[in-house]
């Protein structure tokens, strides 16, 4: 449940959009199902978690300039601030606090050697930095997106159907793609750490020394 909670904004937003294949109207529909999260979790738990206010942070200022401009641009680079304000954060608090934010996070559920430890922070750091780099490749250099045919754009005419063709490809991309990379992640990470992983008395799960 908490996994569909947290989709949900996404979710209504590729709705919204495949319905009206119009970006202004899907924005605006993210901003409101991201508000409204932020209110449920309020009402509900007393308390919200702070990736969602980072998340109604972001949408809210990109998505709010989307349509206050009616430029769909600023949108595009949402998913590029919030990657690179993850990776930033855990190499920041790496390197200035010498914090592993990822054990901090996952610390109480896993004992790990210290060496594991880095291995994840950076493997979530490099990956958080390559999608950030990934959006913007779709975003703005979509003409030479490896999946595409090689006329789609170079031959698309009006420019209003140029524009629409790269709309629809990066929605595809920021629910499907961002989504199933990041699914595809954590199974990597769980078979890496499968391998070392053995369950004490208590029922934490400890991973071994290589």
């Amino acid at each position: 449940m908490k996994f569909l909670f947290e989709l949900f904004p996404i979710l209504l937003f590729f709705g919204a959009y495949t319905a009206t294949k119009n970006i202004y109207i899907a924005t605006g529909t993210a901003i409101v199902a991201t508000l409204g999260q932020v209110i449920y979790s309020l009402v509900r738990h007393r308390k919200v978690e702070k990736m969602l206010w980072i998340n109604l942070g972001l949408i809210t200022v990109l998505g709010g300039a989307t349509l206050l401009f009616h430029n769909s641009t600023f949108i595009y680079w949402k998913p590029t601030a919030l990657y690179a304000l993850f990776a930033s954060i855990l190499l920041g608090g790496w390197y200035v606090k010498r914090i592993n934010v990822i054990e901090k996070m996952m610390g109480a559920q896993l004992v790990l050697p210290e060496a594991i430890w880095t291995r994840l922070l950076w493997a979530w750091a490099l990956f958080f930095a390559g999608m950030a780099v990934l959006n913007v490749l779709v975003a703005f250099h979509y003409p030479s997106a490896f999946w595409l045919s090689f006329d789609t754009f170079s031959q698309c005419t009006p420019q209003a159907t140029c524009d629409q063709l790269r709309e629809d490809l990066w929605v595809k991309f920021k629910v499907f793609g961002t989504i199933g990379m990041t699914i595809l992640f954590v199974i990597g990470q769980s078979i890496y750490l499968s391998r070392h992983i053995t369950e004490t008395p208590d029922g934490v799960a400890e991973v071994k020394s290589e």
